[in-house]
């Protein structure tokens, strides 16, 4: 990467400063607020566009931050001509009515065809064919892109995130050190990091909360009482939470089918496999009907059997005739009673039982049709709905509030198979959570339903502040040992509430939506985001393109220069991708990569204010003649310098490697070369203050 060096030791890049850009927010609500104070911490100049002038402003000083404030209907092109369409490059769309969000976004395209687009929408498949259609597109539903972080708050465990990568399951979690505990006094910090692991920060009794990743030292030993957060990889059998045996159950079905599909592609053919299966699939939900089809099909069975063995023991018999006699006996041949008790009766012993084993076959198949007929029947008429799952109780979490966010909450802790119970004031659809035990009433009343004593989590989540502030100091007087997590909309509310109850994890989702949406502005595509250390972190995508600031750089410098975590790595050139990657790895044009970010590391990607190097390696002695080649192809790998450069310096030790180098990545060139004997160690690399490229 560096074949070669000046006199001066490096070469630092001095930003220059470019204009600023120029952004539009769509809808002045609770959202767009926050979006506007979010986008000015980027020291860009942001106009917005509002039917009317809010009356109520939720974020401090909106009003100042903006440099045109356009009264009018975003979607008219004469408005968004005053508000700089064509100067602008991003526009959020965020107001609270989807329809004029999408109208607004189609007016944008036409005005200008490059800008790049940011709606509030939920319509997942509307949204995949709108970024076809309009490009440079993204869309991002603020309730359920905030869910999860309500969701893992809920869990009140050490797991402070989830992250699905479709490929792979990433778990973040928080461990404090036990006396016990396997790392205690045991393990160095680096340690922890392998192919599955990476460490996110490191607080002992002596330092700080951290605000930014990397802020940890990599040779601290783990002691007593520290926390010590990571991200993992979890296996597929690892990532559920049910019991082994509904795991070993799932192997069996999963074993079974695969038996059946070898056999019903051999003997009927791939396709009509295809739609069996199907069909099938489809009356999942209707189990009455595939009961009916189940007895349908043993009845067709018998019949054909019947009429076969009768066939074949009275050749003389037409077929019309041996199929009435096996019908009569499926319905109940009551004459063949008077038949038997008549001497001259000559019906063979295994035709009378025969008869018997169908009589009653055909009496409890016909008990269940007409059972299943009285249900269905009764069900159209009167509506009967199924009952729901009996309240828990003890370790479970209260849900209060079953809104849309809510109901998104609702639905990650049910596929975390944690035992839940909702509340709220609205009845819920018979088909809306039928998994989820219920409590409809008000919901002041409803805590004595729910076991709010034995509960481990209460979650609230209603779209009133002050009823969730009602419903959180009853419920945290009634259980002040449990996690509570509370869903606020305005930031001096919030500060206020988190006074009151320090304990508690108040979210606030315009929040924390605000900060997804804002990254997506730049171009990132946001994946998820979750909390940590009282901050937002978020899961981004990069596509590398020719002219990205990240191509051509080490994963290295992406990480410490820019304070960013690399946690997925995708080679053009390759099928599959690689978790948790080296820092060896250089980013080319094609390649994906997913990384953990704070706002304060895209904040520096968009200024192009990369960290500055200041550590050196000095390398004093090589012990053998072998470590000099590999100690060269070491310090070429890790430090991105040229093997030339690297060559040179192992020929005329000892010496001091000229590139510097960030702290993280210079300690672990030292161990590297300690592990094939060569002897090095860090030295201070005194800056000039500009940042370096």
């Amino acid at each position: 990467m560096f074949e070669s060096f000046t006199e001066i030791d490096i070469v630092d890049t001095v930003q220059t400063e470019t204009p600023r850009s120029h952004f539009l927010v769509c809808g002045l609500g609770s959202l767009g607020q926050y979006c506007v104070a979010k986008l000015k911490e980027f020291g860009v100049s942001v106009s917005a566009i509002d039917i009317a002038l809010p009356s109520i402003w939720e974020v401090n000083n909106v009003p100042n931050l903006l440099e045109e404030l356009a009264i009018g209907d975003c979607r008219q092109p004469d408005v968004l001509a005053r508000a700089k369409i064509q100067q602008c490059q991003a526009v959020l769309v965020v107001t609270n009515d989807e329809r004029v969000n999408i109208d607004t976004a189609f007016a944008v395209r036409v005005l200008n065809q490059h800008v790049r687009l940011v709606i509030r929408s939920s319509k997942q498949n509307l949204n995949e064919l709108l970024a076809q259609s309009l490009g440079n597109f993204a869309a991002l539903d603020a309730t359920q892109i905030t869910a999860s972080a309500f969701a893992i708050a809920a869990l009140g465990s050490e797991i402070q995130g989830l992250i699905d990568l479709n490929e792979h399951l990433l778990c973040v979690v928080k461990c404090q050190i036990t006396a016990n505990h396997r790392w205690c006094d045991r393990r160095l910090i680096y340690e922890l990091n392998n192919r599955h692991r990476r460490v996110l920060s490191h607080i002992s009794h002596t330092s700080k909360q951290p605000t930014d990743l990397y802020q940890w030292e990599t040779d601290a030993r783990i002691q007593l009482g520290d926390i010590v957060t990571y991200i993992e990889s979890q296996r597929i059998a690892d990532s559920s939470a049910a019991p082994v045996i509904s795991f070993l159950q799932t192997k069996t079905k999963r074993n079974f089918r695969k038996l059946w599909q070898e056999i019903s592609n051999r003997f009927f053919g791939r396709s009509w496999l295809v739609i069996l299966t199907r069909w099938w699939q489809s009356m999942a939900q209707q189990q009455t009907k595939r009961v009916a089809i189940i007895v349908g099909i043993a009845l067709l069975s018998l019949l054909t059997l019947g009429t076969s063995v009768l066939k074949a023991t009275h050749p003389q018999e037409s077929w019309l005739r041996t199929l009435y006699v096996t019908s009569v006996m499926l319905l109940g041949s009551y004459d063949a009673v008077f038949g038997a008790l008549n001497s001259s009766d000559t019906t063979p012993l295994w035709m009378r039982l025969m008869n018997l084993g169908y009589m009653l076959a055909g009496t409890a198949s016909i008990a269940v049709l007409y059972a299943l007929l009285t249900e269905s029947l009764l069900a159209a008429k009167f509506q009967l709905v199924n009952r729901r799952p009996p309240t828990p109780q003890g370790n479970h979490i209260v849900l209060i509030g079953l809104g849309n966010l809510g109901r998104q909450v609702a639905t990650l802790l049910l596929q975390l198979q944690q035992p839940l119970v909702g509340v709220s004031h609205t009845a819920l659809e018979p088909n809306v959570l039928p998994q989820m035990p219920f409590v409809l009433g008000d919901l002041t009343n409803a805590f004595t339903k729910v076991n709010l004593a034995t509960a481990k989590s209460i979650v609230v989540t209603t779209d009133d502040e002050i009823a969730n502030l009602e419903m959180s100091l009853m419920a945290h007087t009634t259980n002040p040992e449990s996690s509570l997590v509370i869903r606020t909309f305005d930031p001096r509310f919030s500060d206020n509430l988190a006074q009151i109850l320090p304990s508690a994890e108040v979210l606030c989702v315009y929040s924390l939506a605000a900060e997804a949406f804002t990254a997506a502005a730049f171009g990132e595509n946001i994946l998820n985001l979750f909390r940590l250390h009282d901050q937002t972190i978020l899961v981004a995508e990069y596509n590398i393109q020719l002219n990205d600031p990240l191509c051509g750089l080490l994963l290295a410098e992406v990480a410490y220069g820019y304070g960013m975590m690399p946690v997925l790595y995708h080679k053009s050139t390759q099928f599959t991708a690689e978790l948790m990657p080296s820092d060896d790895t250089q980013l080319k044009e094609g390649d994906r990569l997913v990384v953990l970010q704070t706002i304060n590391s895209l904040q520096r990607l968009e200024r192009g204010e990369i960290l500055p190097r200041l550590w050196k390696v000095q390398i004093d002695k090589a012990l053998t003649k072998d470590a000099v080649f590999e100690g060269a192809r070491t310090i070429a790998r890790i430090s991105g310098c040229g093997i030339n450069v690297a060559a040179e310096l192992m020929d005329n030790l000892p010496g001091v490697l000229r590139l510097p180098l960030y702290k993280f990545q210079a300690q672990r060139l030292v161990r590297e070369l300690n592990k094939i004997q060569i002897k090095a160690h860090l030295i201070p690399f005194p800056h000039t203050g500009e940042s370096d490229g």
